[in-house]
């Protein structure tokens, strides 16, 4: 199967195309780098031992896009390429619904020209806002509060109605968690462009020195620390869901829908302390007021997905940290410090 792989060179995109490429997948990858390396392609050669094709395109660019379509004889898709950092969506929204909501249109549109009718979307745990109880099952209502969650439920409200209108559809939405960690080789990992949006390579940045201290967001919440908890998932295993939600959607299903997450809770001090035990170093912190729309507690019940996938997480949080540390100690500039070498 042609597998056509949009943001491929990002943080899960990139650790999904080398489980596609382990499991002998052809790949064809789009991103345009707005948050990612060209280094990266590199190491997923590197890692796989296996070449893919690549285009550097933008998804808003709709005449360069239907150029893979021409090229390539593309059987399914999965696409993760979005904007994703919630603070900045609410500074910017036009952007987030430009960027987010409009390249997926212009997808979809070629999707229905070039006759692709396999489809696997990255969505979100944002989706369901802020639930009333834990863990958290699909079919809980949905909201969001903020635009780069409603980019996400937006997307999913038009993937059900092309799948209502076109009987030929099969499409999994998969709704991550918290997903932190990095391969195992320390060779690709998260680095996001400029400072974190999220805790775990927040967390390493100032384990090697590049930040001063973390902030923690809250620390009178109702839980067993006072700090939020929320349901951190390694990137691996979510590489792997991906691989499992294509191969049910050559059973024709139609509209799945999966949480992705393990199914159990960590404060975000234990995190912190999971860290320190796996790299050796104390990270300082200082709390600091609650964001807007935090919630106090946030976990999957992930039973769906192992019943219907065969899937569930394997690794837990000390794992997680330790591959998240190897890859930061291994590259405390990111993709940078090679781009300049």
């Amino acid at each position: 199967m042609n597998i056509l792989v949009t943001g491929g060179a990002g943080y899960i995109g990139s650790h999904t195309v080398v489980e596609l490429l382990n499991y002998n997948y052809n790949v064809v990858v789009v991103d345009n780098f707005s948050n990612s390396s060209p280094i990266v392609l590199d190491r997923i050669r590197e890692i796989s031992k296996k070449d893919f094709k690549f285009y550097e395109v933008d998804l808003t660019n709709k005449e360069d896009l239907e150029i893979v379509f021409k090229e390539n004889e593309i059987d399914a898709i999965i696409h993760f390429a979005a904007l994703k950092a919630v603070g900045e969506s609410v500074k910017k929204p036009l952007d987030y619904y430009y960027n987010n909501i409009l390249s997926t249109l212009y997808l979809f549109d070629l999707m229905r020209k070039y006759s692709v009718c396999k489809f696997v979307f990255s969505s979100s745990a944002t989706v369901y806002g802020q639930p009333k109880k834990c863990p958290i099952v699909e079919d809980f209502p949905l909201s969001v509060t903020n635009p780069y969650g409603r980019s996400k439920l937006i997307i999913e409200d038009i993937l059900r109605d092309m799948c209502f209108a076109y009987s030929s559809l099969d499409v999994a939405i998969l709704r991550y968690f918290n997903p932190i960690g990095a391969h195992k080789s320390g060779l690709i990992g998260e680095e996001p462009d400029g400072i974190p949006n999220n805790i775990m390579p927040y967390i390493t940045k100032v384990a090697v020195g590049k930040l001063p201290v973390l902030n923690i967001f809250g620390d009178d919440y109702d839980t067993l620390d006072g700090t939020g908890i929320r349901d951190y998932i390694h990137v691996l295993d979510l590489a792997r869901g991906h691989v499992k939600a294509l191969k049910k959607l050559e059973e024709n299903p139609g509209l799945v829908t999966y949480n992705l997450g393990t199914g159990h809770g960590y404060s975000v001090l234990q995190l912190v302390n999971a860290f320190s035990r796996a790299s050796g170093k104390k990270i300082p912190y200082t709390i600091t007021d609650r964001r807007a729309g935090d919630v106090a507690v946030c976990y999957a019940d992930p039973s769906k997905a192992e019943k219907e996938l065969g899937w569930k997480a394997n690794y837990g949080i000390d794992e997680m940290c330790q591959d998240s540390w190897r890859w930061q100690s291994k590259n405390p500039d990111g993709y940078r410090e090679t781009a300049k070498g």
